[in-house]
C-alpha cells in the first residue's frame, strides 16, 4: 500500500508538471518518512553527505573545460580540420559534420554543448552547399547526442557516482560504441549524400587546419591516454582538461578575454545550481532505498519474470526507450541506475557494460519525443518546427538503436580495452 502511495506522489506530480527536483524531495521526503524513522532531518544530513564526494568534482571542471571551448575557437578550429580532412569525399561535408560532433563531444562531455557548438557552424554550410534541410537538421541534432557517450561523459560521471563504478574503466568502455555510433552515422552521410560532387583535395587548406587544430586534437589524446594507462583519474582528468583549455584559448590561441571566462564561469555555475541539487536528492534516495533492500525485491521480482539473460536484456532495453521518452538521462541514471544493476548483476553482467547499454539507450531518449533535450535545443537552434525535428532525426535513431543492440549482447564491443 505505502508504495502504492509513492507511485501516485509521483506519477500526480508528474502530471502537474513539477519540477524533477520537486519530484524528488517529495519521493525522497515520503521514502525517509514511511520506511524510515520517520525523522525528515536525516534527509537534510543525507542531501550534504551524498555531496561531500570527490568524484563529484569532475562534473563542474568538465563542463566549465567545455564551455571554455565552446566560447574560445577550438570549436572552429576542430570544424576546419574535419572539413580539409573530408574534403575529397562525395558528399564530404555530413561525414565532416558528424566527425565534428564526435570530435567535440571528446572533449565537452555535454551533448547540448555539440549539438549547438557545431550546429550553428556547420547548419548554414549543409544548406549552402547543397544539402538537404531534413539530412542537415537530422545529422546535427543526432550527432550532437554523441556527447553523452563518448568520453569525458558526464551521465558516465554520475552513473559511476551513484553505483559506485569505476568512472574511469566507464570512459575506457565508451570508447569503442562512440566510435561504432560515429561511424554508421558518417557512413549514412555519405551514402545520402554521395550525389554530390567532391572538392579537391588543398593540401595547403589541410596543413593550415591541421597547424591551428592541432592543440585542440591533443586534448582527447592527453585524456584518455592518462586515463588508460592509469596515470591519472577520472576527476584528475577534468582538472587536466579545464587548465589546458584555459591555457590553449588563453596563451596559444589568445581568443579567450578575463571577461568571456567569467561569463562562462557564471553560467557553468547556472547549470551546476540546477544540476547538483538533482544528484543530492537522488542519492539521497538510494541511501534509503538501498538501507530498506528495494533493489533486492525488485532484483527477486525482475527473476520471477525474465527467464534468461537475454530476456531480461530485451525488457531493460525496452523500459529505458520508454524512460528516455520521457525523462531527461540525469534523472533516470540518477533514479534507474542503482536500481536496475542489481538485478543486471544477478544476471552476471558486468557493472561496466551495464552502464555503457544504459547511457546509450538514454541517449536515444534525447532524440525522442516529448522531452527529448536535442529535439528541444535543435528547436531553438535551428527555429525548425518540433515535428520537422522529429521526421529528419528518424533513420539515425534506427542506425543508433542497431549499435545498442550490438553493444547490448555482444559485451566485448563495451570491455575490449578493459585490463
Amino acid at each position: 500500500m505505502s508504495a502504492l502511495l509513492l507511485l501516485t506522489l509521483v506519477l500526480g506530480l508528474l502530471a502537474l508538471r513539477q519540477n524533477i527536483i520537486v519530484v524528488l524531495l517529495a519521493a525522497a521526503g515520503y521514502v525517509h518518512f514511511v520506511w524510515g524513522d520517520g525523522n525528515l532531518e536525516y534527509l537534510a544530513e543525507d542531501l550534504w553527505i551524498s555531496l561531500d564526494n570527490a568524484l563529484l568534482l569532475a562534473i563542474p571542471m568538465f563542463l566549465l573545460a567545455g564551455n571554455i571551448m565552446t566560447r574560445g575557437s577550438i570549436a572552429r578550429r576542430l570544424i576546419d580540420l574535419a572539413i580539409a580532412v573530408t574534403r575529397p569525399i562525395p558528399g564530404g561535408l555530413a561525414v565532416a559534420t558528424i566527425l565534428s560532433c564526435a570530435i567535440f563531444a571528446a572533449i565537452s562531455g555535454s551533448s547540448p554543448v555539440t549539438l549547438l557548438a557545431v550546429g550553428t557552424i556547420l547548419y548554414p554550410a549543409l544548406i549552402e552547399n547543397g544539402y538537404g534541410k531534413r539530412f542537415a537538421l537530422g545529422a546535427l541534432t543526432s550527432g550532437g547526442t554523441l556527447g553523452i557517450i563518448i568520453p569525458p561523459s558526464i551521465p558516465l560521471i554520475l552513473y559511476g557516482v551513484v553505483t559506485e563504478t569505476s568512472i574511469s574503466d566507464l570512459f575506457v568502455a565508451g570508447i569503442v560504441p562512440g566510435i561504432l555510433i560515429a561511424s554508421v552515422l558518417a557512413l549514412y552521410s555519405w551514402w545520402t549524400n554521395r550525389h554530390l560532387p567532391a572538392q579537391n583535395f588543398d593540401i595547403s587548406e589541410f596543413a593550415g587546419a591541421l597547424r591551428k587544430g592541432a592543440w585542440a586534437m591533443l586534448l582527447p589524446v592527453i585524456l584518455l591516454g592518462g586515463i588508460y594507462t592509469g596515470y591519472f583519474s577520472a576527476t584528475e582528468a577534468a582538472a587536466v582538461a579545464l587548465f589546458y583549455a584555459l591555457f590553449v584559448e588563453i596563451v596559444i590561441h589568445r581568443e579567450l578575454k578575463p571577461i568571456d571566462f567569467f561569463d562562462t564561469a557564471v553560467d557553468t555555475a547556472k547549470l551546476l545550481g540546477m544540476l547538483f541539487p538533482i544528484v543530492a536528492v537522488a542519492l539521497s534516495l538510494k541511501t534509503i532505498l538501498t538501507i530498506e533492500e528495494i533493489p533486492d525485491q525488485l532484483a527477486l521480482w525482475i527473476s520471477t519474470i525474465a527467464t534468461s539473460k537475454i530476456v531480461f536484456l530485451l525488457m531493460v532495453t525496452v523500459f529505458l526507450l520508454i524512460v528516455g521518452c520521457m525523462f531527461d538521462v540525469i534523472s533516470a541514471i540518477l533514479i534507474l541506475a542503482p536500481l536496475l544493476l542489481i538485478p543486471a548483476m544477478g544476471y552476471g553482467i558486468n557493472p561496466v557494460h551495464f552502464g555503457i547499454i544504459m547511457v546509450i539507450n538514454l541517449e536515444i531518449g534525447f532524440l525522442t519525443p516529448p522531452v527529448g533535450l536535442n529535439l528541444i535545443v535543435a528547436m531553438t537552434a535551428f527555429r525548425e518546427s518540433f515535428g520537422e525535428i522529429c521526421r529528419a532525426v528518424l533513420p539515425f535513431i534506427v542506425l543508433i538503436l542497431g549499435v545498442l543492440l550490438l553493444v547490448t549482447f555482444v559485451p566485448q564491443t563495451a570491455l575490449f580495452f578493459l585490463k
